[in-house]
């Protein structure tokens, strides 16, 4: 069946690629960018089947008029995809306030103002799949250097899983993508370094290299995962936390191998602060 997808981020990276990838299965694309004329080849190659849209997702009014032209063209839209986003890279300690809620107002606020915008379509309609761009950092955290973005990664994760709840009930479905390293530009031109102190040179400025100076690249590729996501929201079940590439399986399964032990063994301490359990219990040795 035919879907109509909405984009956020649709210029370049994993949302050009799934732009493509939804388009070439022979749904329709509502695209958006900040600047849409990034997306004259797409609407040459598929014509009405692509709405290029200029959307700025910081501006909550922006985000709700974008929704309702995408609706109005197309009658409806059945995947809503909050894909844009990116990273600075510098110390917490360094980082200016100002850059540090700047990333935050993209990455975490730009989720928000479009997921509360596509509700009430979704639930007039009676349903939709809203499918939020996390990271294997929103779900594993602790890279050095990109502190606003995955603090934003995480608050995606929470925030879904409360939309998740308060949703189904109208047919919405809400999929976390958690990738791992992919070859696009989100550590390449979308990605400002700043100059990192000497005392961060071996976290900070040993993330860096890894992410920005290895020749070989990142493993992952954007147009499989976007095939891999346009075939999934065909899909009645879907789970709600989808790790994207190796490094992501891999960490996402030994992070939660870890929190499963460490609950585990500091269980009785744990249930030691409710009336009626023991009290008080050495804590594991």
């Amino acid at each position: 069946m035919q879907q109509t997808w909405f984009i956020t981020g649709s210029s370049r990276g994993f949302g050009r690629s799934l732009a493509r990838a939804a388009l070439a299965a022979g749904h329709r694309v509502a695209a958006t960018a900040r600047r849409p004329e990034q997306l004259d080849d797409l609407v040459a190659e598929y014509g009405d089947r692509v709405l290029p849209l200029r959307l700025d997702v910081t501006d909550p009014a922006a985000a709700q008029a974008a929704l309702a032209e995408a609706s109005a063209r197309f009658g409806r839209l059945d995947v809503i995809v909050n894909n844009a986003g990116y990273a600075n890279v510098s110390p917490i300690e360094t980082t200016s306030d100002a850059d540090f809620r700047t990333q935050f107002e993209t990455n975490f606020w730009g989720v928000y103002h479009v997921s509360k915008a596509a509700i009430p379509l979704l639930r007039e309609q009676g349903g939709g799949l809203v499918i939020q761009f996390s990271s294997v950092g929103g779900r594993v955290g602790g890279s050095p250097g990109i502190a606003s973005y995955q603090a934003a990664k995480f608050a995606i994760d929470g925030f879904s899983r409360v939309l998740r709840v308060e949703t189904a009930p109208f047919g919405v479905r809400v999929l976390v993508v958690e990738p791992s390293g992919f070859r696009t530009d989100w550590a390449g031109a979308s990605m400002t370094v700043a100059d990192v102190p000497p005392e961060y040179e071996s976290t900070v400025g040993a993330m860096n290299a890894r992410m920005r100076q290895s020749g070989a690249g990142a493993a992952g590729d954007p147009d499989r995962a976007a095939q891999i996501l346009v075939t999934l929201a065909g899909r009645d079940d879907l789970p709600d936390n989808l790790p994207l590439g190796v490094n992501a399986a891999e960490m996402s399964a030994a992070q939660d191998r870890r929190l499963l032990e460490s609950d585990l063994r500091w269980s009785a301490v744990s249930r030691s602060a409710d009336f009626g359990e023991p009290f008080p219990v050495e804590p594991p040795a």
